[in-house]
């Protein structure tokens, strides 16, 4: 009988906790926390258009976007396995105007903080097209003991711990880093577990996909507009041209860049000045998993998106990100 060794989340969890320094059991917990969240919030997906629970749920988030109803149900149970699990004293989410204390006893001596977009890509629920969870993991600044303050979200993405997606298509997958490289995990269903499926993620330097919406091609850069055209040329020499892929997914579209190579763009415009997408909740988490399997994420023109100083909550910026030499190639152009 031929046997074969399966690595579980939990497992891999535990193996690398001795990679952070002064990281102990409980950062490692709040990892499995948020796997038990990605468990639950896969099942609601797949089971949404028989409970109901697709399309509108008849209110506003803080953006000003319509809610989803799978939007209100992610959102609540990543703040319920949170709470419960203890390691966790505070959580941002892009569903909620403000910062949210959890007041559980074990909450009050927790150390970390929690900024999530519950459920990216959520105008595809309906249309049953891949969608995700965006997280990240801070340590708190104000003391242990206190009261959380916004003063803990107020941090640049290179004081990160940990950040990751979930991905829920034709598989369920959790990809996430500490920053020691990425690696991704695919859930089986028959065992209820995520096991390592992608190990050491690295993300080709070149690739031949470029993700952006060209709807609003009349609104970007000059510099961009070049940038398309060149990828839609015909030269042999550099394999062109590339293909265009946009999901509407930031999960999605970079999930697919980062396997097989590509950039994801989402430019400041004339409506849109400070782009579309949250520095906390989707640009940061996403550019420090890029970031750890090789690639470049910056706003544009130069500036990291790690680098980025947060002043408010809800924060937008421009986003390049992907394969190293094609956003250099692009912020050249910029």
């Amino acid at each position: 009988m031929l046997g074969f060794q399966v690595t579980t989340l939990g497992q891999f969890i535990i193996e690398r906790q001795s990679e952070i320094p002064g990281v102990k059991g409980e950062f490692s917990r709040l990892l499995r926390d948020i796997g038990i969240a990605a468990k639950i919030i896969s099942r609601e997906v797949n089971k949404a258009g028989l409970a109901e629970i697709l399309g509108e749920a008849g209110m506003e988030n803080v953006q000003g976007e319509d809610v989803k109803k799978l939007d209100v149900i992610a959102n609540q149970l990543m703040i319920d396995c949170l709470s419960r699990g203890g390691e966790c004293c505070a959580v941002a989410s892009e569903e909620e105007e403000d910062i949210i204390l959890i007041s559980t006893p074990q909450a009050n001596e927790a150390k970390y903080v929690v900024m999530m977009d519950p459920l990216d890509g959520s105008s595809n629920i309906d249309v049953n097209v891949s969608i995700g969870t965006i997280f990240s993991i801070f340590e708190r600044v104000t003391p242990v003991g206190t009261p959380a303050t916004k003063e803990d979200f107020m941090q640049a993405g290179n004081k990160c711990l940990a950040s990751g997606y979930m991905i829920y298509g034709s598989s369920t997958m959790l990809v996430y880093t500490t920053g020691k490289g990425v690696n991704g995990f695919t859930l089986d269903p028959s065992i209820g577990e995520f096991c390592l499926s992608h190990p050491n993620i690295r993300i080709p330097k070149m690739g031949k996909i470029y993700s952006v919406n060209e709807g609003n091609k009349a609104d970007f850069p000059e510099g961009l507009n070049t940038y398309i055209q060149w990828c839609q040329e015909i030269d042999k020499e550099t394999n062109r041209p590339y293909s265009s892929r946009y999901i509407g997914s930031m999960v999605a579209d970079l999930h697919r860049n980062l396997l097989k190579g590509g950039i994801f763009v989402y430019p400041q415009t004339t409506k849109k000045p400070d782009g579309k997408l949250r520095l906390l909740y989707e640009c940061n988490p996403m550019a420090f998993i890029v970031e750890q399997a090789g690639g470049r994420a910056t706003n544009g023109y130069g500036k990291r998106i790690l680098d980025i100083e947060p002043t408010e909550l809800h924060q937008r910026t421009p986003i390049i990100i992907g394969s190293e030499d094609m956003v250099k190639q692009l912020e050249q152009l910029m």
